[in-house]
């Protein structure tokens, strides 16, 4: 019970524990292969560990979609028995989360897109650290994936897919991305059939695969010293195979404009239009990200809503990002619409882009963007789990160590030529697909 205490009021010091402006990110690579970032913290008793791999939606086999997501989520369904490097006995779902519970250790993890893995939260005192550590370092190289909890956990998958085949938004959305990106594995999603065919025998050939010590990237910031996130790294990746190299992943092509309208009793139209455009560690990231703040990315003040919404009230909402990924990451813009607007609302949008390709921000806009851009920064980086998640990325994506250092500069220099030239190579209107859910074309 004092543990649990300590735990709690650990967590919530985690609140006010102040962020630096400047991180020291120390990086190394174990014997193994796998790749170390840590941050050395001591405000707080706490460590926070990530430990990820190239085992996202994105190394689906063909007509297994679903796969990377679910090997993920039956790491912890139980472990094995194994006598190698040392004799462990096996331990079931319940007996892990009882585990972690005593030495109030909080574990969580997750499959995207390009990546999947584990995280840890423990006290970083030597005792609930190393049993927190030994356990994640089981969960992620001995799981056991019992038949019982695999039919589980399919059925639970596959009423969500018939749960989302039901809704706009996630019928606009998977929709958006096969087109956009058609035979390449960022246009595939679950269906029933490609869940109903995975069977334990592909978990644990994508587990093998897949989770490799020559490809964990470990990212760690607490009360630990280097040389104890060393041994921890160490520990978490000693059970763990090396892993063959990886087939090359098929590029992505960038195809000409398509639409597809599909109807839907919905009240109101979902759109989304755009086109895959950048990969991470892209050199027009800042441009692109700055000037995608006064084109749709800033709320109330940037021009989609002003053009959408205030100027002619077709949308509440109006929307648009880049999501970089390993490869080329789409730009999307969004917005819902009465059914009897959409034509006008996707033509009020598709103006404001072009119009944004031709000109470009103003000074002003420009000027507010980096305001606001710079002015948060500090809350991107106020907790120790929010520098875990962005050291994780800089492990998994080679970005360069001082990313989180040089980005208010980054951010500062970013004039209207190079965002213009930025959005000119990565957004052109002939190539923007669309898609349009609620209402037949």
């Amino acid at each position: 019970m004092m543990k649990r205490i300590l735990f709690v009021f650990a967590m919530a010091l985690t609140c006010l524990a102040p962020a630096h402006a400047a991180l020291h990110i120390q990086s190394w690579t174990l014997a193994n292969g796998a790749k170390v970032l840590f941050v050395e913290n001591h405000s707080i008793p706490v460590l926070d560990i990530s430990v990820e791999f190239d085992a996202g939606a994105r190394r689906d086999p063909q007509g297994k979609s679903g796969l990377a997501a679910l090997t993920n989520a039956m790491l912890a369904r139980g472990v094995h028995e194994a006598t190698t490097p040392m004799a462990e006995p096996a331990m079931t779902e319940a007996q892990i989360s009882d585990a972690f519970a005593d030495i109030a250790a909080q574990r969580g993890g997750g499959a995207g897109t390009d990546r999947a893995g584990a995280t840890l939260r423990t006290l970083s005192s030597s005792t609930e650290r190393d049993a927190a550590v030994s356990l994640l370092a089981r969960i992620l190289a001995q799981p056991g994936f019992p038949e019982n909890f695999l039919e589980r956990d399919k059925a639970r998958m596959i009423a969500s897919i018939k749960e989302d085949e039901t809704k706009p938004e996630s019928i606009a959305s998977k929709a958006f991305w096969k087109l956009m990106y058609g035979t390449h594995p960022y246009g595939d999603h679950e269906t029933v059939e490609s869940v109903g065919s995975i069977a334990r025998d592909d978990l644990v050939s994508f587990h093998r695969a897949h989770y490799v010590a020559n490809r964990a990237v470990i990212a760690m910031i607490g009360d630990v010293t280097r040389a104890e996130a060393d041994t921890l790294a160490q520990q978490l990746t000693l059970r763990l195979p090396q892993g063959a190299p990886l087939p090359p992943m098929q590029p992505v092509e960038i195809a000409p404009a398509r639409e597809e309208w599909i109807p839907h009793p919905a009240s109101q139209a979902h759109i989304f239009t755009g086109m895959p455009a950048i990969a991470r560690g892209d050199p027009d990231y800042f441009p692109l990200m700055v000037g995608n703040y006064t084109l749709g990315g800033g709320g109330f003040v940037s021009r989609l809503t002003r053009e959408v919404r205030e100027k002619r009230g077709l949308s509440y909402s109006v929307y648009s990002y880049f999501n970089p990924l390993a490869q080329p990451g789409p730009f999307e813009a969004g917005l819902q619409t009465r059914k009897e607007q959409t034509n006008e609302a996707l033509k009020v949008v598709r103006d404001t882009v072009a119009a944004f390709l031709h000109d470009g921000p103003t000074q002003q806009e420009l000027q507010a963007a980096k305001d606001n851009l710079i002015g948060g920064f500090a809350l991107r980086i106020d907790n120790n789990r929010k520098i875990l998640d962005n050291i994780a990325a800089i492990g998994f994506y080679n970005l360069p160590l001082d990313y989180l250092d040089t980005w208010t500069a980054k951010v500062a220099k970013v004039t209207i030529p190079e965002i213009k030239a930025a959005f000119r190579r990565k957004i052109a209107l002939d190539k923007m697909s669309t898609v349009v859910v609620g209402k037949a074309k």
